[in-house]
């Protein structure tokens, strides 16, 4: 079974708006880049698809655009060629080297994580809550920046069960950000 992971970008207080933490580096591009190639295929919802989609799906042109700089293009490389799926019911057509879900969600994803390989990342605010809630996801990785951002969406708002987390890794950024991964600790209280 391949494990899913919740990988999100969050401030101190909770907020996990794109715009909210620090401006992307080199260093932290770097390491999404290594994450999100050791996924097998991304899961998106539609909102955070279409978001990303917009920033970093390969122009027409075949060239990268003139905003982007060098140390971006490995991630813009690596998320455009990544498989994807896309939960929705309003989109029609997902053509970003993608694939639509529909219909029972927790089903679909659990059929994904049986799937032989080295595992799913989801990113994004609604779906993950969704997973979470039904207790799909096996890893929370947070970059967590070192920024209050006193408004915006939050980190899994609306959970409905408490999820005890075990630290398994922890890297520290120039930029005074830390990327932490957990895994769900078997709850015996």
């Amino acid at each position: 079974m391949r494990p899913l992971r919740y990988s999100i970008n969050v401030t101190l207080d909770g907020c996990c708006h794109h715009e909210a933490g620090l401006a992307p580096d080199e260093e932290s591009m770097q390491y999404w880049t290594a994450e999100m190639e050791r996924a097998d295929a991304l899961l998106y919802g539609r909102v955070t698809y279409q978001m990303m989609e917009s920033a970093w799906r390969k122009p027409a042109t075949g060239a990268w655009p003139g905003w982007m700089g060098d140390w971006e293009i490995p991630f813009a490389e690596a998320i455009d060629r990544a498989k994807k799926y896309v939960v929705s019911s309003t989109l029609d057509v997902a053509d970003w080297n993608s694939e639509l879900l529909r219909g029972d969600v927790e089903q679909a994803v659990r059929q994904l994580k049986q799937e032989p390989g080295e595992g799913l990342w989801v990113g994004g605010v609604t779906l993950p809550l969704a997973l979470a809630d039904h207790g799909l996801i096996d890893e929370y990785e947070f970059v967590v920046h070192p920024v209050l951002a006193g408004h915006g969406p939050t980190l899994l708002a609306g959970l409905s069960e408490r999820v005890r987390l075990e630290l398994v890794d922890r890297r520290d950024f120039r930029s005074g950000a830390v990327a932490m991964r957990y895994r769900p600790t078997q709850q015996t209280e």
